[in-house]
């Protein structure tokens, strides 16, 4: 198994129906709870251990899903309240050195958890026309909410398989 991209990268070439954005929003609806099953009661040395050479840690992973997704919560926000914005990246390696990503997993899971409420109920309430609305990402350019959803469901998922490959591996 390909250890950076464990479930391959995103592709989505269909159209996006509402049967496919329901299971999509499932899947971000139910990533917090699949989390805490997976990680929450992996103990220190498990957390600190990279799913990969040269790969974050457990820990640096569930903070990083924490920060990825309070920012897509927001882009889609601003793309649902302002014509085509033009959204900021951030650096995601340099966020994964700062001092709060060595904090107990436990304060971004329950964000993810309350994030996620809120998030998944803002999905549900998109129209046919919201789901056609866009943002503009500096490197990926314009991105359809609809297909954003999309992207957060496989981002969800990707990580949570980082997390799980190495549990398997190691015989957590």
């Amino acid at each position: 198994m390909e250890m950076k991209y464990p479930i391959g990268k995103f592709e989505f070439d269909g159209e996006i129906t509402e049967s496919v954005t329901e299971e999509w929003i499932h899947d971000i609806e139910n990533l917090p709870r699949i989390l805490r099953d997976a990680a929450g009661d992996l103990d220190n040395e498990q957390l600190d251990t990279p799913y990969r050479s040269d790969g974050w840690t457990v820990r640096q992973v569930i903070h990083h899903l924490a920060d990825s997704h309070m920012n897509a919560y927001i882009r889609f926000k601003l793309a649902l309240t302002e014509e085509n914005p033009v959204i900021k990246p951030y650096e995601e390696a340099k966020w994964a050195e700062l001092t709060d990503y060595n904090l107990p997993i436990d304060s971004s899971l329950s964000l993810l958890e309350a994030l996620h409420r809120r998030w998944t109920n803002l999905l549900r309430s998109l129209s046919p026309a919201d789901m056609k609305k866009t943002f503009v990402h500096p490197d990926a350019g314009e991105v359809s909410l609809g297909t954003n959803i999309g992207i957060y469901a496989w981002h969800g998922r990707h990580h949570l398989a980082h997390i799980t490959s190495l549990c398997t591996h190691k015989g957590w």
